[in-house]
């Protein structure tokens, strides 16, 4: 016999769970819940709250591409850098001649 498969003569302990788990309080009422009823009740509101979660649960492109995304956002933020470098200069420069 396997040891993941007890005989049927086997029983478990029995679980003695206190009263508040086996009688939980029904849940409160509260704004989001009731938020919650009403776009679960208006067709056009669950039909959007539906297309939310599945854009949001998508697979996006920069997590199937992420060496592109990554030579992209690097080049983008040096170039960035450059540019404000460069503008920092002209702007440096501008008020050297007084021009600024």
């Amino acid at each position: 016999m396997t040891p993941d498969r007890r005989p049927a003569h086997e029983h478990r302990h029995p679980v003695d769970l206190p009263d508040w788990m086996r009688g939980p309080a029904p849940t409160r009422r509260t704004p989001t819940r009731l938020l919650d009823d009403l776009v679960e009740r208006q067709r056009g509101l669950n039909a959007a709250r539906r297309a939310w979660w599945r854009w949001r649960d998508r697979t996006r492109w920069s997590d199937s591409h992420p060496h592109v995304v990554a030579v992209v956002s690097f080049v983008f933020a040096a170039v960035v850098g450059t540019a404000a470098v460069f503008g920092a200069y002209y702007l440096l420069a501008l008020a050297m001649r007084g021009h600024y």
